[in-house]
């Protein structure tokens, strides 16, 4: 089984919040692959189905994002899995906006929803960087995640979130790099 963590905050006022990129994509997988129900479980939101034959676990943290990791450990420890098994999807303010990378451990690079699933899991998880760019002002940082989407930038986010749903069967298989360049490839195409 594999858990694929899309990072957020719950609440209407956080949606088309550059900050929730990651229930986005998460939600975006589970339509496109006909996973469902969404049930709450393990301080979040969850549902279970399969990817290419593989059993995975989509969940959406209801926690906020400081406190991601405490959903994100209840459902790997319940399910005995390895930090190998759990991919997290989330905003990148120092990736240009709509760039994606796929990355194992490393440093949190001042996101507080990684910086809390390592304190409760350890660092070295798959994580899906999806940039949303940055402020001029790093004093800007905050408001900037937490502000929506304007109309232009929904539409490309949106179509965005689908091409990594589509694409995301490169991660189930550990094709990491395949995953990178489709999903750059098919953003190239759509301009």
């Amino acid at each position: 089984m594999l858990l694929l963590v899309g990072l957020g905050n719950p609440g209407a006022r956080y949606v088309d919040t550059r900050h929730n990129i990651g229930f986005r994509v998460v939600k975006a997988i589970a339509k496109r692959h006909g996973i469902g129900p969404w049930r709450p479980r393990f301080h979040g939101l969850a549902c279970e189905g399969s990817i290419e034959s593989e059993r995975v676990l989509l969940l959406l943290p209801g926690t906020y994002m400081n406190e991601s990791g405490r959903a994100v450990a209840e459902a790997a420890q319940f399910f005995k899995l390895s930090l190998g098994q759990v991919t997290v999807f989330h905003d990148d303010i120092e990736r240009r906006p709509g760039n994606v990378k796929v990355k194992i451990g490393g440093g949190e690079r001042g996101h507080n929803g990684l910086r809390s699933i390592t304190a409760y899991i350890g660092k070295e998880y798959r994580r899906v960087q999806i940039g949303v760019g940055r402020p001029e002002l790093k004093s800007l940082v905050e408001s900037y995640v937490l502000s929506k989407f304007d109309g232009v930038e929904l539409t490309w986010f949106n179509v965005l979130a689908e091409v990594i749903a589509e694409n995301v069967k490169f991660l189930v298989r550990g094709e990491d790099e395949s995953f990178e360049d489709e999903v750059t490839s098919a953003m190239k195409r759509f301009g």
